[in-house]
């Protein structure tokens, strides 16, 4: 058997096509899927495997010290609402929420890679897994962005990196220069469908990186979810940073683009 690797499986099919990823690198996978998150094909592929819930912080380190795993990655959306439930049961978490400095994702998320590593179980980089998911700068779609799409663009695109910055979200709806949403706790795709209901049709999604951006902890991600739902609210496009946001069933999301005449783009800051 080779090395052995610990998944911390969110929701989304990156954790299923990153666990692909590193057996092809001949890891031994060992997969803490978060219940209600992470997709039930993670068990059959792993080759060892617990759900764990999000308030389940002692079973998760448990489960990773009885397979002797020393290093792990944070792979998927892991929904952030445990962070302002009450009544917690797990007194390793209660801890860990104490400590962090306030409970933003990235506060929290930050915490638990430190309390990991204090346990023995280093928090890796998963872009060693990535590579493939990113895309250069340019137009990826066969429908190339016209003036208008352009200007809001460049009117929100500062805007979408100072939120990012702010730890509020790394999304931002806009039409006809001006915000129509901003991502919350709620998630990238959420706020696309409340743009939407807000504003109708013609809008533009921005999704950006921090700049000071902890890949350990959370990486920006779209995928075909989120290109079907812009297609639903009828969007006029979608601009991710180049190189900084991954891109997952791209292939099939860019299809789906092209045949509603969605812009998909990325573009640098």
């Amino acid at each position: 058997m080779g090395p052995r690797i610990g998944i911390i499986a969110g929701s989304g099919r990156f954790p299923l096509q990153a666990l692909d990823i590193a057996k092809s690198l001949g890891y031994t996978c060992v997969v803490a899927g978060i219940r209600g998150e992470a997709l039930p094909e993670l068990k059959i592929k792993a080759d060892a495997f617990e759900w764990v819930g999000t308030d389940e912080l002692f079973k998760l380190l448990t489960f990773f010290k009885s397979q002797d795993v020393r290093e792990t990655v944070l792979l998927g959306k892991v929904e952030p609402r445990v962070l302002v439930q009450k009544d917690l049961q797990d007194e390793e978490l209660v801890r860990l929420l104490v400590r962090a400095k306030d409970k933003t994702p990235t506060a929290v998320l930050s915490s638990l890679v430190d309390y990991l590593a204090a346990q023995g179980v280093t928090v890796k980089d998963p872009t060693f897994l990535l590579e493939s998911f990113f895309c250069p700068e340019g137009v990826l779609s066969r429908t190339t962005p016209s003036p208008g799409i352009l200007e809001d663009i460049g009117f929100g695109w500062p805007l979408a990196k100072a939120v990012a910055d702010l730890d509020i979200g790394q999304t931002v709806v806009v039409k006809s220069r001006a915000i129509v949403a901003v991502e919350g706790m709620e998630g990238t795709d959420e706020a696309i469908k409340r743009a939407g209901r807000l504003a109708g049709e013609g809008l533009t999604a921005l999704k950006t990186r921090r700049t000071r951006q902890d890949p350990r902890i959370d990486l920006p991600a779209v995928g075909l979810e989120t290109i079907r739902n812009l297609v639903k609210i009828r969007a006029a496009a979608l601009c991710v940073e180049a190189l900084g946001v991954a891109f997952f069933q791209k292939e099939e999301a860019l299809a789906l683009a092209d045949e509603h005449g969605l812009v998909v783009m990325a573009k640098s800051f």
